[in-house]
């Protein structure tokens, strides 16, 4: 394996630092959200603000060398357009110098769904486009701050849920009736302040490299039925190649931009938006992939537009294993998914998220046996080679999903994905802990060796 290869884990803000209502941070639209009977509150999450030295140590002794964090909006820019927090900026500088000191390199990502609450209650989040100029406000104050710091940046998590029914709940969207023109206004204006970014990032830190990155959709037509093929095509294009071809090429989908106009989709494009959108360039392309999905036509309503095939037409794949959840186990996919966005950019492939979500109990004493994890990351990593030495990718890194144990994006503290138990439940935040479990010790013993035993 290369000798500059990333090993790393990945989060975001909400789900690892709690300390939500302290040294000035503003509060979000997580923070109010409320514990159900399967989720926790996001108040505490794994309290790592004041934790970060422990789980940094933990992250060094697993031969880990780079961190994704989140930088906190809220935290740092309390009402998303007023004044900085220095308490907020304090605790990232502080946090990224502990990392650095450890020999991990820092990568951030500005935005992972967490709008400050007085942006979402004044603008509706990104329906708005003055909350495109607030979050540009907010990014280049991050990066003028840390560039020095920092090379590898990351604007939206998963930018392509955006384009999806998931876009209400991700983009501080608090009223409206959910209009599918609606949906394409939010990724469009999303698109538009991630262009904001490159352009600045480009023009005035020419040494760091942005990412465009997305929650790949690796989907399988669910028979050789031509209607089945079109289908996962179409979701393909629309969901996939739309948002990496304007990321790497500066445009747009031709396929999506006609649909856009037959349909009389009211996407919000002004006079000078494709002017911004056109000098996007990445500097490498990053997705998350956790499972693969199966999409069947037949299912498919009239007039659905692909943006919710999946919605309608996902079926299981009977030919794959699947965790409590249903999330599918397919390594094969994700040497697919790289190959395929390697082949059709030539720019450097980054998956910075990847991970299996388990029940598990620790019972105070043994240690938890996780081999499930452990097989799905040896398959992983070994189809990531693949896809490098076979199939000739580009590949920056391998980036697991949280690594330590954090609630899952929806607050269930009961799907774990980390290599290290925390002593806590849903509803009962007890001491904690942190415990490594069996896959902690083989994360340590094969990136000792930079993966080359695998």
């Amino acid at each position: 394996m290369p000798e500059n290869f990333f090993w790393g884990n990945s989060v975001s803000s909400m789900q690892t630092e709690g300390a939500w209502d302290i040294d000035g941070k503003g509060n979000s639209v997580y923070d109010i959200r409320e514990a159900t009977p399967d989720s926790s509150d996001w108040k505490v999450a794994i309290d790592e603000y004041h934790r970060y030295e422990e789980d940094l140590d933990l992250m060094k002794e697993m031969n880990l060398n780079m961190y994704r964090i989140q930088i906190s909006w809220s935290r740092c820019n309390p009402t998303g357009d007023g004044a900085f927090n220095e308490e907020g900026f304090a605790y990232y500088e502080n946090l990224i110098d502990a990392m650095i000191a450890r020999g991990i390199t820092p990568m951030i990502c500005l935005y992972h769904f967490d709008m400050p609450l007085n942006l979402s209650k004044k603008e509706n989040g990104f329906v708005s486009r003055k909350v495109v100029s607030d979050f540009f406000r907010f990014a280049k104050e991050v990066i003028d701050r840390f560039a020095g710091k920092v090379k590898y940046w990351i604007t939206f998590n998963e930018h392509n849920l955006y384009f999806q029914e998931e876009a209400f709940r991700i983009s501080g969207y608090l009223k409206g009736e959910k209009t599918l023109s609606e949906m394409y206004q939010i990724l469009h204006h999303t698109m538009l302040a991630h262009a904001k970014v490159d352009e600045y990032i480009h023009a005035n830190y020419p040494e760091l490299l942005l990412g465009g990155m997305l929650a790949y959709e690796e989907v399988y037509p669910a028979t050789s039925k031509p209607k089945d093929v079109l289908a996962a095509r179409k979701i393909q294009e629309f969901m996939n190649n739309n948002l990496y071809d304007a990321f790497a090429f500066g445009h747009y989908s031709n396929e999506v931009m006609h649909f856009i106009a037959t349909e009389k989709i009211d996407s919000d494009f002004q006079k000078n938006d494709m002017a911004i959108i056109s000098k996007m360039h990445a500097d490498f392309l990053a997705f998350s992939y956790y499972r693969s999905d199966v999409v069947n036509a037949d299912k498919i309503p009239n007039n659905v537009s692909p943006n919710e095939y999946l919605k309608f037409g996902g079926e299981m794949n009977r030919f794959l294993d699947a965790n409590e959840w249903n999330w599918t186990i397919d390594p094969l996919g994700f040497r697919d998914v790289i190959t395929k966005i390697y082949n059709r950019y030539h720019l450097p492939v980054f998956p910075i998220e990847n991970g299996i979500g388990l029940r598990e109990h620790w019972d105070g004493i043994h240690q938890i046996e996780d081999d499930t994890r452990i097989k799905y990351h040896e398959k992983h990593i070994k189809a990531l080679k693949d896809a490098m030495f076979i199939d000739g990718a580009k590949v920056l890194g391998y980036l697991a999903w949280g690594l330590i144990d954090i609630p899952s994006s929806h607050g269930d503290m009961e799907k774990r994905y980390g290599a290290v138990y925390v002593n806590r439940t849903n509803h009962d935040l007890k001491d904690l802990q942190r415990v490594p479990k069996k896959s902690f010790y083989w994360f340590k013993s094969i990136l000792e060796k930079n993966g080359d035993e695998l």
